[in-house]
């Protein structure tokens, strides 16, 4: 489903997508489009994209290709998604303890559209941090 997303192949086109959008969350999943973590997220992207098509735009960065970011926003993981706001960085507390990025895959639309929703209305009242509106510590999980 990659193939029905924009990619961004360049250092600058992810700079340039962040910068000018003033309007909307920046949302960019980064990883590689053979990854089957990656290919899970994409069609979860891919579904939700006409439905937050007024709120946020979603943008796919290959981490072999484009490396510029691996080392700033730590991208060791096979597929991290991250949001953006006004070319600032929005965080979004989990419960996983990494509030900087989202390093797995969604099985459900709804939870993914609830957290972008989230970010958009925390960003736009000027907060770098949000909460998820729900909890994915691994507490809840035996």
């Amino acid at each position: 489903m990659s193939y029905l997303l924009p990619h961004l192949r360049s250092g600058w086109a992810v700079d340039q997508a962040i910068l000018n959008e003033e309007n909307r969350v920046v949302v960019i999943r980064f990883g590689h489009d053979w990854d089957p973590i990656c290919m899970e997220m994409d069609e979860i992207l891919c579904n939700i994209a006409e439905d937050i098509r007024n709120y946020a735009v979603i943008y796919l960065v290959d981490i072999s290709e484009v490396q510029d970011f691996n080392t700033m926003y730590e991208l060791y993981d096979p597929c991290s998604t991250m949001f953006f706001f006004r070319n600032k960085h929005i965080m979004v507390d989990l419960g996983t303890g990494n509030n900087n990025k989202i390093t797995w895959a969604f099985n459900n639309t709804q939870e993914l559209i609830d957290i972008i929703e989230v970010v958009y209305r925390g960003a736009r009242k000027g907060r770098g941090l949000v909460i998820s509106p729900k909890d994915y510590s691994t507490k809840y999980k035996y």
